[in-house]
């Protein structure tokens, strides 16, 4: 039997969750609201609404958005889960209504932002898995600043590989192009001072840009090789070397690919394909928010 995939909520710790919520509200409503005075804290029942199609993704964070004002979430859709092009209800939100209104915006940027991400990166992994190609659909580190962790996470949901967290990579280490043309030293010398400092824990990668580069990073002692900006052609020639010398090496290629140019990627050598565009250039779906009206949802909206 297939292990099933783990919950995509508890991958985000809570004290995180909680952080990153009250300064996203901070940025938004810095100080007093005049408006909220108007509304005032009756309570009041919403709905979360979606109009696009793709994956939802994000709920977690807008749910803690809306629990640092006080409101509770009920979801209808399921984390993870499809989203038709018709206009549907994800979920139901109840509190104050001035709380309802200071959270909606950006709960709803929240949920556009990595309901977006996760979109694209189940399109990739689904062109991948197409060919019955067997290799990792994986992001890389183009992503917003401050924003890093949703994206992530928003890639995880979509099927995606998010690749390393931070710099330092956590379980990798990547000797990029410009750490290898600052170091001024022969590869083998890097290579060897980057794993002694990196430590035995953490797996050591080279950027190449071509065959010969390749070679050498494999020779050095790279666990995994780096193909950048190649073309289809000269990236499965290439790979077809590397492996053939080297076969335990872990060849990932990346560089300007995006969903219509994967297929030309996935070849038979190629284990990790990393693709920026599905951070860096994912559409936001489009949510809203719609204060129910008396009568309207299921019960009085001042007992829910």
């Amino acid at each position: 039997m297939a292990a099933s995939r783990p919950d995509p909520w508890s991958f985000l710790p809570p004290h995180q969750l909680q952080a990153m919520a009250r300064a996203w509200l901070d940025e938004d409503a810095p100080t007093f609201d005049p408006t909220s005075g108007i509304i005032g804290r009756a309570p009041r029942l919403a709905q979360l609404l979606c109009s696009s199609p793709g994956v939802l993704a994000g709920s977690p964070l807008a749910e803690a958005v809306f629990g640092v004002t006080g409101c509770e979430v009920t979801w209808r859709v399921a984390e993870g889960s499809p989203l038709p092009p018709q206009r549907t209800v994800v979920a139901e939100v109840k509190g104050p209504g001035a709380s309802l209104l200071l959270a909606e915006r950006v709960a709803l940027n929240l949920l556009g932002r990595c309901s977006g991400v996760a979109t694209v990166a189940a399109k990739a992994v689904s062109v991948a898995q197409g060919v019955q190609w067997g290799g990792v659909i994986a992001g890389t580190r183009k992503t917003t600043p401050g924003f890093r962790l949703a994206e992530k996470y928003a890639l995880e949901v979509g099927g995606a590989d998010p690749h390393r967290h931070v710099l330092g990579g956590g379980g990798l280490l990547l000797l990029k192009d410009n750490h290898l043309a600052a170091a001024r030293a022969p590869l083998e010398q890097v290579v060897e001072v980057a794993r002694r400092a990196g430590g035995f824990t953490r797996r050591l990668g080279v950027e190449c840009s071509t065959q010969g580069e390749a070679m050498a990073a494999a020779g050095a002692g790279a666990d995994i090789v780096l193909l950048d900006n190649f073309t289809p052609q000269e990236l499965h020639a290439t790979a077809a070397v590397v492996k053939a010398a080297h076969p335990r090496v872990t060849l990932e290629a990346s560089g300007g690919i995006n969903l219509e140019t994967l297929p030309q990627f996935l070849g038979p050598h190629i284990d990790v394909i990393s693709m920026g565009c599905l951070t860096h250039s994912a559409p936001a779906l489009d949510f809203s928010l719609r204060v129910l009206s008396p009568g309207e949802g299921d019960g009085d909206e001042g007992t829910r």
